[in-house]
């Protein structure tokens, strides 16, 4: 499974537009090369705080909510800007729906707590949070 093309078909869907756009924004928000860098995500929720969040979203479970100011916290508000501006949006609507999005793709990508694909030692880090 392609991480990468799943997060950007959940974020197409959510915001239309330009594929090239929201191709640029997944690799600037999530990206690392052409795959999505969920455990580096995943980390950075624990590091703010939300691993209760994470472990959720890795799990098979209910996927537990996040605002969009605790989202803007993991993702960085630099890079949530340059986001907006590439997609001809304002950042609440972005984050709007990307704290829906954003827990998709992190729950389509795991089963029960493993994160699907070779992401090295991810599975790993993932299991740490159930």
């Amino acid at each position: 499974m392609n991480i990468m093309n799943l997060a950007k078909g959940v974020l197409g869907d959510k915001l239309g537009g330009n594929s090239d756009a929201i191709t640029d924004v997944m690799d600037s928000l999530l990206g690392d090369g052409n795959k999505a860098d969920i455990g580096s995500l995943v980390s950075g929720l624990q590091a703010k705080g939300l691993g209760d969040v994470a472990a959720s979203w890795l799990g098979d479970g209910e996927n537990a909510e996040i605002s969009a100011e605790q989202l803007k916290g993991v993702l960085g508000e630099q890079e949530v800007a340059e986001a907006a501006a590439k997609l001809g949006t304002d950042e609440g609507s972005l984050l709007d729906q990307l704290k829906t999005a954003v827990p998709q793709i992190v729950d389509q990508a795991s089963s029960g707590g493993s994160l699907l694909g070779s992401l090295g030692g991810v599975g790993g880090l993932a299991k740490k949070f159930l």
